[in-house]
């Protein structure tokens, strides 16, 4: 209401000053055709001149249009059927989201041609094609993606890469991938598209060479990370073990370990196992023997018991442990191990009775029951022996067994 008022106002204003220009500045216009003349005031005359000009810039606006009435009515055309494709291709995104994949990849595809954005038509057409099981028609909707829109290659290499993985095309997605980690390097989706990838494949050495990439990135959660890298060191670990001649590369892969790990007793123990392998058990007696001082734990104790590096020194290391430990059964194992290891027949014996004592166990019934019998004195070894069976017997699993009856 407010403008109107103020409108009526202006209105006012320009039409009374007008009227004062008027009357302070008469004059006339006076146009001679021959015998003709028309003679008018200035201010009216101004008026026709000004209406004349608006009818003359309307007119040759129209005659403009008219020349070119077939470019008007394509351009016409081409709008109305970009609003149709615009249309059925929302129709056709809805029905891929709903998993009615069918009537989305016919919706889509009759949209591609007349879309302004054939690429998310194509791509989603693959996508509902592929999940009906039409791989091939997915890879044909693939390369029409590819040729609609200059600059694809990347969206069409992950969707293409992406429907690999869903299919266990590991191989072939893996090379995609790796090809568009070239072009791209960081590029969020195809860092976490390469990390199912290696997964799949079983390449550890590729998932722990990704894992500071993913991490700098912040596409992984700090406990998957530490998770995934622990199941890859383990993994190369156990591999490495099995070519003893390729002990260097165990120790490179110990040093690239990040800190974390290192401090892992299951790789702890698998490193010791393939330095063993490589006849390098100087340098895994010095790792189990640092690895306890920092963490105790039954898995070191028992396999520092196993080696044979300079059995004296060994057994003065666990004698100075038991003094802080000394109802450890494990290492009372060791320490008869390492005893025999030095032909301290009657110290071994004692060791293992104490272990025996503070727990039961069939491996030292096993060397007890080995060690007397060394010795000559049968009895204790039989005795030992059976005790031995009685207590690998209930470890087992409860299983049917024949009886009298079935006879």
């Amino acid at each position: 209401m407010r403008k109107l008022i103020l409108l009526i106002v202006v209105g006012l204003a320009l039409g009374a000053l007008f009227g004062q220009l008027m009357q302070s500045f008469p004059g006339y216009w006076l146009i001679r055709v021959g015998d003709t003349s028309v003679q008018t005031s200035f201010w009216f005359g101004l008026v026709l001149l000004l209406a004349a000009f608006l009818v003359l810039h309307f007119a040759l606006r129209v005659l403009v249009r008219l020349r070119r009435p077939v470019s008007r009515l394509k351009l016409w055309n081409s709008r109305t059927r970009n609003r149709n494709a615009m249309k059925r291709t929302v129709r056709g995104l809805v029905a891929l989201a709903e998993g009615r994949w069918k009537k989305a990849e016919k919706s889509l595809v009759k949209a591609a041609e007349d879309s302004s954005t054939p690429l998310v038509n194509y791509l989603s057409a693959a996508l509902a094609a592929h999940y009906q099981g039409n791989f091939e028609q997915a890879d044909t909707l693939l390369k029409r993606a590819h040729l609609s829109t200059e600059g694809a290659d990347t969206a069409v290499g992950m969707m293409q890469a992406q429907l690999m993985l869903d299919r266990q095309q590991y191989e072939e997605a893996l090379a995609t991938l790796t090809r568009l980690d070239k072009q791209l390097p960081n590029h969020p989706q195809v860092l976490k598209q390469l990390k199912q990838a290696y997964l799949s494949v079983s390449d550890w050495d590729g998932l722990r060479r990704l894992m500071p990439r993913l991490a700098a990135q912040q596409l992984i959660a700090e406990e998957e990370r530490h998770e995934l890298e622990k199941r890859a060191y383990r993994e190369l670990l156990s591999q490495a073990a099995r070519h003893p001649e390729d002990v260097e590369r165990v120790r490179n892969l110990w040093a690239d370990m990040p800190d974390s790990l290192r401090g892992d007793v299951d790789l702890v123990v698998l490193y010791a196992e393939a330095l063993v392998r490589g006849k390098q058990e100087g340098i895994a007696e010095r790792l189990l023997r640092h690895s306890l001082k920092v963490c105790w734990d039954p898995r070191l104790v028992l396999r520092y018991g196993l080696l044979s590096v300079d059995p004296a020194r060994q057994l003065v290391y666990a004698e100075k442990w038991l003094q802080e430990r000394p109802n450890d059964p494990d290492l009372l194992l060791t320490l008869g191990r390492l005893s025999l290891r030095n032909a301290y027949w009657g110290k071994a014996q004692e060791y293992f009775e104490a272990s025996q004592r503070q727990r039961p166990s069939g491996v030292v019934c096993a060397e007890l029951a080995r060690l007397y019998a060394n010795l000559g004195e049968h009895n204790k070894s039989q005795l030992y022996y059976r005790q031995s069976v009685e207590l690998l017997d209930r470890s087992l699993p409860a299983l049917p067994q024949p009886s009298d009856r079935d006879d």
